[in-house]
């Protein structure tokens, strides 16, 4: 049996999308990269990357995520799981983030409650479920709402007599279940919402139509 032409083999790649090989010596290996060992049935074996460069990949995607934004400690976790590090190396890191003080849930929930009240005139429902999207516990959300002044009222209100004039020329009826439905969309209560929303309407000039104006009218029975 004649031996294959040279031309006829199937080249040789290199693995991890090194540069060209040497035909005396192999594929070129980027430095530092670690390869196992060919099996007898050709199965390449790769080293795992080493636990330490794991980590400090994970930690580097954390910090780049913190600059652009101050994150949860449940949304940090959620960041280095998605950098394949282990449990137990998570807790060790987020350990070490909190002691930094880059991590603080309390201050975190401190400036959602007060960017969330005074820049997009939320209730305490609306921030309360923000607050948990963002997987903070709950007994600190408890604690970040008490510092909140109780004026859901005066900030309904505020944010009704905002909306109100837009929709003037609405009727009564509509306009009412409309602005009820914005308020209550940033988590002002059924009274509370439904009381600003009337007030609002009112100052605007939207009022129930009377059974005069209306055009409806009564006759006694005989």
């Amino acid at each position: 049996m004649q031996s294959a032409d040279a031309d006829d083999l199937a080249p040789i790649i290199p693995l991890f999308g090194g540069r060209g090989a040497d035909p005396s010596t192999g594929p070129a290996r980027p430095a530092g990269a670690r390869f196992g060992v060919a099996s007898d049935d050709d199965d390449v074996i790769q080293a795992e990357p080493d636990a330490e460069e794991v980590r400090r990949r994970a930690e580097d995607a954390l910090v780049r995520k913190l600059r652009a934004k101050q994150l949860s400690v449940s949304e940090s976790r959620s960041v280095l799981r998605e950098n394949d590090l282990d449990r137990d190396a998570i807790e060790d890191v987020i350990d070490e983030f909190l002691r930094r003080g880059y991590l603080d849930d309390r201050t975190l929930a401190s400036l959602l409650v007060t960017s969330g009240s005074e820049r997009k005139g939320q209730g305490r429902i609306a921030l309360a479920r923000s607050l948990a999207q963002r997987g903070i516990p709950r007994e600190v959300i408890d604690d970040a709402l008490e510092e909140l002044p109780d004026d859901d009222a005066e900030r309904a209100l505020e944010f009704a007599r905002g909306k109100a004039p837009g929709m003037s020329r609405l009727d009564y009826d509509t306009a009412l279940r409309r602005l009820h439905g914005q308020l209550a969309r940033r988590g002002y209560g059924g009274s509370v919402a439904m009381d600003a929303a009337r007030t609002a309407l009112s100052e605007v000039g939207v009022r129930r139509a009377s059974a005069r104006t209306s055009g409806v009218r009564f006759v006694d029975s005989e």
